[in-house]
């Protein structure tokens, strides 16, 4: 399958800011979606057609109450924690749809490959990172450093999720750097292990 220029200068920008909000969803599974559902129902983005539900005023409401929900109950001790056991896959599966939503690709395979490798992939390392955060304030705090951690975490999805919708190209760019830069990291210190 081939793209016109045309094509491309309109894929790019999308699967940029596919990428900013899976970035944003790594932090936070629902306000990143509600972001995004916002965008596509007030015509900020144009939403891919296979994906107008995403749009749907239904969608908004469902997605409103889960953010509130996710927001609060990381605030919640021992429930942040159980959060973390399933925000992974659920995280993956929210960069995939996020990625998917704005790509106007008329296959749906290289469109759900795409949402899935670029906005699963973002969604899950950024994911990996804070559940390991909380992990560490846990067992070094007992717990009490975890408000702080769900705070900032709550502050950069929200920034994050605006942000990408703004400048989609920026963020996506700063956030596909940041998650090659970890990968890159983690090979090195693979293969460092295996050496000693």
């Amino acid at each position: 399958m081939s793209f016109s220029s045309e094509e491309i200068a309109t894929l790019i920008p999308a699967l940029l800011l596919g990428v900013g909000l899976s970035a944003a969803s790594g932090f936070r599974v629902f306000l990143p979606l509600l972001v995004g559902n916002l965008a596509g129902k007030f015509g900020v983005y144009e939403l891919a057609d296979n994906m107008v539900w995403m749009g749907d005023s239904t969608t908004t409401i469902v997605l409103a109450v889960a953010a509130v929900f996710e927001l609060a109950a990381y605030y919640i001790p021992v429930v942040d924690n159980l959060l973390d056991t399933i925000a992974m896959p659920v995280a993956i599966a929210a960069g995939t749809i996020l990625t998917s939503s704005f790509l106007q690709i008329d296959d749906p395979m290289l469109q759900w490959g795409l949402g899935l490798v670029a906005g699963g992939g973002v969604a899950g390392t950024i994911q990996a990172g804070t559940s390991l955060l909380r992990l560490g304030s846990t067992k070094f705090t007992g717990g009490l450093g975890n408000n702080l951690i769900a705070s900032v975490e709550n502050g950069f999805s929200a920034v994050l999720a605006i942000v990408a919708l703004m400048l989609p190209i920026f963020i996506g760019a700063i956030v596909l750097y940041f998650v090659i830069w970890i990968w890159r990291r983690l090979i090195k210190q693979r293969r460092q292990k295996v050496n000693v």
